[in-house]
């Protein structure tokens, strides 16, 4: 019986997954670009009424909100070229002591293994 539970998910959750990607191709979500574009106007001009309805029809109060405005992007002080250089520089910086780094490393291991041996 657990087996067939197992199964019975399988398939409930293939079919919601299959009907989710039939209902995106039906609507011209995964055409062209215009087509996309026109079904994100259908979208929305169809959600806010049908949310409205819905929340009334639970008792819920939804604050409107208009569907033209974006919030304002933020303002990032970032700087591409000067990320770059600063990874160019500390690549360099451990490149140029890695021979250095490498003999000290040889000489704590041969101590180690010197003193393994005594």
């Amino acid at each position: 019986t657990v087996a067939a539970f197992g199964s019975f998910r399988f398939v409930i959750k293939g079919s919601l997954a299959g009907a989710a990607v039939y209902m995106a191709y039906d609507q011209g979500l995964l055409g062209s670009g215009t087509q996309g574009a026109e079904a994100l106007k259908k979208a929305q001009a169809v959600l806010p009424p049908a949310i409205q309805e819905w929340t009334s029809y639970i008792g819920w109060e939804v604050r409107t909100v208009q569907m033209n405005t974006l919030p304002p992007t933020p303002k990032f002080d970032f700087s591409p070229s000067d990320s770059w250089n600063k990874g160019v520089q500390t690549v360099m910086s451990a490149l140029s002591v890695a021979p250095t780094r490498a003999c000290e490393y040889t000489v704590e291991g041969w101590k180690y293994v010197k003193d393994l041996v005594r």
